[in-house]
């Protein structure tokens, strides 16, 4: 009830801050767009505030049974014990009182609804220019992480590649020497074993410096990982965004193309009863006709059909169908 009501508190301004310069829905051929455009606000508004006084009166009704009901909740869901009948009859009580909240409750929730689609109607174009642009915000962030995610990447892969060759490298130069120390004995030859030996130990050290390089490689490489993991979590969530996003603004789109739908059927169907009515007049029956039904888009399920058409024929003269 209470996000109900704060819902309410937000339609108002947005409500009563449109004017009549933006276009609710684009107006079909040879009308008049400004007049229409204005005469579809003006009906919006008065929708809204007559649903909003509605709202406020299921809202009121609910706060009050609710006042009613809250000691009899705390009585059933309290620590004290109640006889049978005590219980009984709270049960009973509470019942009594919660149907009707909750009716109230659902009453209120579907004209917020309402109130909430008019209001995206009216102010269409301001939300969808927002969303769009929101939504290539988070492209471009998307694509600006996924560039320095490429070149975490490659820069991940030079240092794994270089710890490897740079660790392999001083390993074979100590393996080389002991080989070249070995030889240098096996054949007695004094000066070679030597150097060999010098080489030996130079060889040592640049195996232990190496080693403790690759060490600092690996904490980098681990470094660069967690980094890897991070600008993954920031995709993931502008991917995640973006997504939101476009169903919000799909589902924007949807609201004003049904009723861009409602409005062409309109047209479509005083077309059909003209020819209906022609047709009458001329002694003939509508067979095609017959068969038509439109569904309504929007709030509800109506469909128009053949008896919408037979009914809207009466209102055209034959004046009326001779202006083609």
């Amino acid at each position: 009830m209470n996000e109900l009501q704060a819902s309410t508190e937000q339609h108002e301004p947005l409500a009563s801050g449109l004017g009549c310069s933006e276009t609710i829905l684009p107006s079909l051929p040879n009308s008049d767009s400004t007049h229409a455009a204005c005469e579809k606000k003006q009906r919006l508004f008065d929708e809204i505030d007559q649903l909003t006084t509605r709202l406020d009166k299921y809202l009121r009704a609910a706060e009050e049974q609710y006042f009613e009901m809250a000691p009899l909740e705390a009585l059933l869901e309290g620590d004290e014990e109640l006889d049978a009948n005590r219980l009984r009859e709270v049960r009973s009580e509470y019942n009594t009182l919660k149907l009707p909240h909750n009716s109230n409750k659902h009453h209120a929730w579907t004209l917020d609804t309402q109130i909430t689609r008019r209001e995206q109607l009216l102010n269409h174009k301001t939300l969808m220019a927002g969303y769009t642009e929101s939504m290539a915000n988070w492209k471009a962030d998307e694509q600006e992480l996924n560039e320095k995610r490429d070149s975490l990447s490659t820069r991940l892969e030079q240092i794994q590649q270089q710890a490897v060759e740079d660790l392999a490298k001083a390993r074979q130069a100590e393996t080389d020497a002991a080989t070249a120390y070995a030889q240098s004995v096996a054949w007695g030859d004094t000066e070679g074993e030597k150097n060999a030996n010098t080489d030996a130990q130079k060889a040592a050290k640049n195996l232990a410096a190496a080693i403790e390089h690759n060490r600092r490689q690996h904490l980098i490489i681990n470094a660069l990982e967690q980094e890897l993991v991070i600008v993954d979590q920031h995709i993931a969530e502008a991917q995640k965004e973006h997504l939101a996003l476009q169903r919000t603004a799909l589902l924007l789109a949807e609201k004003v193309m049904e009723e861009q739908w409602n409005k062409i059927a309109h047209v479509l169907m005083d077309m059909g009863a003209k020819l209906w009515a022609a047709q009458r007049l001329l002694g003939g029956d509508q067979l095609s006709l017959r068969r038509l039904v439109l569904p309504k888009e929007g709030e509800g399920f109506d469909t128009w059909g053949s008896r919408e058409l037979a009914d809207r024929s009466y209102k055209f003269t034959v004046e009326d169908i001779l202006s083609l």
